[in-house]
């Protein structure tokens, strides 16, 4: 009678091994993206909550909504962060609305279109009859445009929905 002693694994069963180790990492690895990009716009919509609270803080002290900054960032929308720092977070910081300047959690270097964008425009501005303000995320990752939790915010010309991802806005 004869005894097999090879106890060691053959050429085909490591591969398959090795084969499957490495679906499992890259399925687990595409989770993990999914949940980094869901985390940040999660981040992004507690910011916006947070910056809505603070501007109607301001509103209910001032009776008005802070007015666009003469450095604004982005094509004429004031942009927190930015370079310069006359943003209305920046205000909203200085004045104890505030406790932080949120940032995007992309990041980004401050010279594009990223990040939380503002306006306070004047009474008959595109239809609507009293002075307002829109608030605004260009970029979420995890939904086209609109974003389902966006509230949206338009005036009878324009609808800014179509340009933000995420979009909110307040009448004086």
């Amino acid at each position: 009678m004869r005894l097999n002693h090879n106890k060691g694994f053959t050429l085909i069963e490591l591969l398959v091994v090795i084969a499957i180790i490495g679906l499992l990492s890259t399925i687990i690895l595409v989770s993990l993206n999914t949940a980094r990009t869901k985390a940040r716009d999660s981040k992004r919509l507690s910011d916006m909550h947070q910056i809505i609270l603070a501007l109607e803080m301001y509103y209910s002290d001032n009776n008005t909504y802070p007015t666009r900054t003469a450095d604004s960032c982005c094509d004429g929308w004031d942009q927190g962060p930015c370079q310069s720092e006359n943003t209305f977070i920046d205000l909203l910081v200085s004045q104890g609305y505030m406790t932080t300047v949120p940032n995007d959690p992309a990041g980004g270097s401050g010279t594009g279109c990223y990040g939380y964008n503002y306006y306070r425009y004047g009474a008959g501005s595109y239809g609507c009859n009293s002075p307002f303000y829109v608030l605004g995320i260009r970029d979420m990752e995890t939904s086209g445009r609109p974003h389902s939790d966006s509230p949206g915010w338009s005036c009878p010309s324009r609808n800014w929905q179509n340009e933000f991802d995420w979009v909110t806005g307040g009448f004086e």
